[in-house]
């Protein structure tokens, strides 16, 4: 008999123990950190096809026959540009008001140019050559003639770039007068691509 209670004593005990082990809870642990996600940012892209359109001012000089004048001058251009990867091609009409810049008791009025243009793509940065032909509009007559140049555009944002430009023409017998005429210009300019 003693037998039996001390082994039904130890039965309950046993069933107490695993009884009290089960309510038993393991202390909480905190969770691991969660990185938090990346923010994107924007970027411009370097992507430069597509129509653009802007404004320009700048310098116009312009040298006849033992004279040189220059003035300040604003401007308009419009154009489309399409980019191969590295290289960028384009062309432009650009019209620069002539100011009040007179040579020898000539107004020059305006000059209006078609280029063409092609240049190296650097991501926001595009470096070009630019050329084609001009014509110049005076108080005497007109003249077209080539010109050629260089220029430079950043982008700012994927809309809007800045950059400049300096160019050099020639125009032969200026409205029928026998009077050649150079011209340079240097144009600060502002772009915006659609």
């Amino acid at each position: 008999m003693k037998r039996s209670m001390i082994a039904l004593i130890a039965a309950f005990g046993t069933t107490g123990v695993a009884a009290t082990a089960g309510t038993l809870e393991m202390p909480a642990t905190d969770p691991a950190p969660v990185a938090p996600a990346p923010v994107a940012t924007v970027t411009p892209t370097s992507d430069w096809t597509g129509v653009y359109g802007g404004l320009s001012f700048g310098n116009l000089e312009v040298t006849a026959p033992a004279q040189r004048e220059d003035e300040r001058s604003f401007g308009g251009f419009v154009g489309y540009d399409y980019d191969f990867g590295d290289f960028v091609v384009g062309g432009e009409y650009e019209f620069q008001d002539g100011g009040d810049l007179t040579v020898q008791g000539v107004d020059v009025e305006n000059v209006q140019r078609l280029k063409l243009r092609g240049g190296y793509d650097f991501g926001e940065t595009l470096v070009y050559a630019t050329a084609g032909a001009a014509r110049v509009d005076t108080s005497i007559g007109d003249s077209t003639g080539p010109f050629g140049g260089v220029g430079v555009e950043y982008r700012v944002t994927d809309r809007f770039s800045v950059g400049g430009e300096a160019l050099t023409h020639s125009f032969d017998d200026v409205g029928g007068t026998g009077v050649d005429v150079d011209a340079n210009t240097f144009n600060l300019r502002g772009t915006l691509r659609f």
